[in-house]
């Protein structure tokens, strides 16, 4: 009788973890939006400040900003409508040139989060 392999039932395990992790609870949206940001950076230095929002979606977005700031912290974005919401930076995607690039995830995720960004998402 032939044992399974634990090693492969590890990968396939793996790949199953982030085949549904990487099913979004909302498409993105390839837009870009300028957005008023406050909290504090990495240092604990407040800030406030307009940055771009790209990739919206009804739970978040992408933001690309100047300051290095800590995954896991919460942040204020205000919309050009005069909307406001605290978000969590979830993630750093990128950084070049002094440019980085984190995805929010907004808190409150009822209908003022849903209509943030003015515009109606496509079902995921």
């Amino acid at each position: 009788m032939r044992l399974p392999n634990p090693h492969l039932a590890r990968i396939e395990s793996r790949s199953i973890n982030r085949s549904a992790i990487a099913k979004r609870r909302s498409n993105r949206i390839a837009l870009k939006a300028p957005v008023g940001l406050s909290g504090e950076d990495r240092l604990k230095c407040a800030f406030t400040m307009t940055v771009k929002a790209t990739n919206l979606n009804k739970h978040g977005a992408t933001i690309q900003i100047t300051r290095d700031l800590s995954v896991g912290s919460t942040v204020l974005v205000r919309n050009n409508r005069g909307s406001q919401l605290s978000a969590r930076i979830v993630a750093q995607t990128s950084a070049v040139d002094g440019l980085r690039s984190y995805g929010i995830e907004f808190l409150e995720q009822d209908e003022s989060s849903h209509s943030f960004w003015g515009i109606v998402f496509p079902s995921a």
